[in-house]
């Protein structure tokens, strides 16, 4: 099993800027793929962004040129940097990742950290 927890949502004004950290733990080696998603009340999940392993990233279309994923493997943390934020990006943000063990595929997310954003 892995454990993500996602830290450094919290309230902040139209233009401001927040980061948000996912710290896995446990069983930790195999993972490939980690992303953010977020949801906002009465909508679906949607992607924020995605970075493999080498660092390969994938942004949604809303975030492009606002948000920056990150992730330092040595310490299993993943980072989102969003800036330039927009009341629209007021969502509960969530970490998953992807991992991969011989043939067995396993997905895990974490439990969500809140984004409001004041306009």
């Amino acid at each position: 099993q892995v454990q993500l927890v996602e830290s450094g949502g919290g309230l902040v004004q139209a233009g401001g800027s927040l980061r948000l950290s996912c710290a896995a733990s446990g069983r930790t080696f195999g993972i490939n793929d980690m992303g953010w998603y977020r949801q906002a009340p009465g909508k679906q999940r949607e992607l924020v962004a995605t970075i493999t392993r080498d660092g390969s990233t994938d942004y949604g279309d809303s975030v492009k040129g606002r948000f920056t994923i990150s992730r330092d493997n040595a310490k299993n943390t993943m980072y989102l940097q969003m800036n330039s934020l927009k009341a629209e990006d007021t969502a509960v943000y969530y970490c998953n990742c992807r991992q991969r063990i011989i043939t067995q595929k396993y997905e895990f997310w974490g439990q969500g950290t809140q984004v409001t954003v004041s306009s």
